[in-house]
């Protein structure tokens, strides 16, 4: 019988592949759970938490956006940083068709295409964040800016303000 090796997910392919550094966690969960909900099971600061949120700007473009878990997407605060009139969340059931990941298992490195990808600027001021890892259970940890070259990404404010709540 073969041995059980770790798997390795496309998200953590492309970061070898980019001689990125990260650590990996894996959490046990038969079901999605939200950000919230991994960040307790793993005992994670939930400002270093970001979640990815997949939306379709006015142009029938998709555009990614990775913000911490804790915290809502200022559609129209997102809409400008791609230069759209306006942006909405995707249909669930058309995730893993756009992104080749299922949800929960959803990272901004590696989807089946890349999109434009905006992290929310708070990212910047930490030493580490965690992201999914590519699969339902797997949590990745890096630094932002690693994760902003693995990604093609920019940095943005796009998230509501407190006061807004």
């Amino acid at each position: 019988m073969a041995k059980q090796k770790d798997i390795k997910t496309n998200a953590m392919r492309i970061l070898d592949k980019l001689k990125i550094d990260y650590t990996h966690q894996s959490y046990q969960c038969n079901e999605f759970v939200d950000g919230l909900q991994t960040a307790d099971l793993l005992d994670l600061p939930y400002e270093q938490v970001y979640k990815t949120l997949v939306t379709e700007g006015k142009s029938k473009r998709y555009f990614v956006f990775v913000i911490p878990i804790d915290k809502e997407l200022d559609m129209k605060k997102a809409a400008k940083a791609v230069g759209e009139k306006s942006v909405a969340m995707i249909h669930l059931k058309d995730l893993t068709a756009i992104t080749g990941y299922v949800r929960g298992g959803c990272t901004a490195i590696g989807m089946k295409k890349q999109f434009k990808t905006v992290i929310n600027d708070t990212a910047k001021e930490l030493d580490k964040i965690y992201i999914s890892g590519g699969k339902v259970g797997l949590q990745l940890k890096l630094s932002p800016s690693d994760f902003c070259r693995a990604a093609q990404a920019v940095y943005q404010n796009i998230t509501m303000d407190n006061a807004n709540h």
